[in-house]
């Protein structure tokens, strides 16, 4: 018993041990919230779903609708009623969650995930009590609040950092980072636009699903790998590896939502002719179109007239952007304006664009891992969406702006 007691904390596991230190509290939560779960259901059938006010004012995801949310915080009223009857200070709570979820990034890189994974859940249960703790004693204050917020973002990097470490000499680090990133900006996102008189809280990935899906992935992880890869000295954790990506690329956009809502929000109103979308897709179809002859007028001018393939290229390129300009000014954003002045702009975000596209490139193939393809669409992608689309609508094809610019180049009358 002693010897299996020091191999537990010392790490020194077997692969059955390595099970059970994940399945053991994963059992017990497991009877606990099914079974809560079975009697929630009969509950609600006769007497219906018990509503949590703090609930509906927070709201639900598409990943955890109302209906989970209600019954997680009926399941756990046990406990939520210890706590509020030992006197704890909500602080105290959140001096707890935020130490317990630091301990999880510990735990996880030195590949105790098991240990991790339970720390967060419980690190995450916790910060939802103190806040309520606090409420419900009426000892609720800026101070408090202000506590458990940055306590979160410490939580959410150490877990996010512990796997980073881990997976430092894989390619799981890209998005372990990503992850980071997009944790760290969805509560700015809100932040800012709460600070701006602007309500942001919408997206699929928020605090709850984070926790959620990092906490099970992790904490459950050690399973598969004692069971599929026993004698693996640095197992993957398949399992933590798909909540981590599910998590980077969620959170991230719910990031990038909430950041266009906010802008939008606070931007002046335009009168578009047609819906975003629509721009979206005639100005897509504009440049495929473009490209299209491009490479038609390189071929016909190589094979046909037998001109060189740099000179082919250029004419190709000048006939592309010509066809290009033509469809956005014409279908996209059906600009009236004078033609010079939008070739001279259109020339400048052509030409930075062209500039963009190529450097952003030339870094990417920096890193040999990652097929220069790939990287090629990826800044395309990011160089269209960050720099041609929105200057093409609001400078280039922009009427408002330009009769604005005539008139403060003209001289004024005496």
């Amino acid at each position: 018993m002693l010897e299996n007691l020091v191999a537990w904390l010392t790490g020194n596991l077997s692969p059955s041990a390595r099970i059970w230190t994940a399945l053991a509290p994963a059992i017990l939560a497991c009877v606990y919230f099914l079974g809560g779960l079975l009697i929630f259901c009969i509950r609600c059938a006769f007497k219906g779903v018990p509503r949590d006010e703090e609930t509906l004012k927070r709201g639900s995801t598409v990943l955890v609708g109302f209906f989970l949310r209600h019954y997680f915080f009926w399941v756990i009223q046990p406990l939520w009623q210890l706590i509020l009857r030992s006197g704890l200070p909500a602080n105290a709570l959140s001096m707890l969650s935020g130490l317990l979820g630091i301990s999880s990034g510990v735990a996880v890189a030195a590949g105790r995930f098991a240990l991790g994974g339970w720390l967060f859940l419980a690190a995450g249960i916790l910060d939802v009590m103190d806040g309520r703790i606090a409420r419900t004693r009426k000892e609720a204050n800026p101070a408090g609040a202000a506590l458990d917020s940055v306590l979160d973002r410490y939580v959410d990097s150490a877990m996010l950092m512990g796997l980073a470490w881990y997976y430092r000499d894989t390619w799981v680090l890209l998005p372990a980072l990503g992850a980071l990133l997009g944790s760290s900006l969805v509560p700015y996102v809100r932040a800012k636009g709460e600070g701006l008189g602007v309500s942001v809280r919408d997206g699929a990935m928020q605090r709850l699903e984070r926790v959620l899906f990092l906490g099970v992935g992790t904490a459950l992880s050690p399973i598969l790998e004692a069971v599929f890869w026993p004698e693996e000295k640095h197992p993957m954790h398949w399992m933590a590896v798909v909540g981590l990506v599910f998590v980077a690329i969620m959170s991230n956009f719910t990031a990038i939502s909430r950041f266009r809502n906010l802008v939008r929000a606070l931007a002046p109103k335009r009168q578009e002719a047609r819906s975003g979308k629509a721009i979206l897709g005639l100005n897509a179809a504009a440049g495929a179109i473009a490209t299209a002859v491009d490479f038609a007028v390189v071929l016909a001018l190589v094979e046909w007239m037998e001109v060189l393939p740099a000179w082919a290229t250029v004419l190709g390129a000048l006939v592309g952007a010509v066809v290009n300009y033509s469809i956005n000014r014409v279908f996209t954003f059906r600009s009236t304006a004078a033609v010079g002045r939008q070739m001279m702009r259109y020339s400048v975000v052509s030409g930075t664009s062209a500039l963009l596209n190529a450097g952003g490139v030339a870094l990417l193939t920096l890193h040999p891992q990652l097929a220069y393809t790939l990287g090629w669409w990826m800044v395309r992608g990011v160089v269209y969406f960050a720099w041609n689309l929105p200057l093409q609508r609001d400078y280039v094809f922009n009427d408002a702006a330009s009769a604005e610019a005539l008139l403060e180049q003209r001289p004024h009358a005496a």
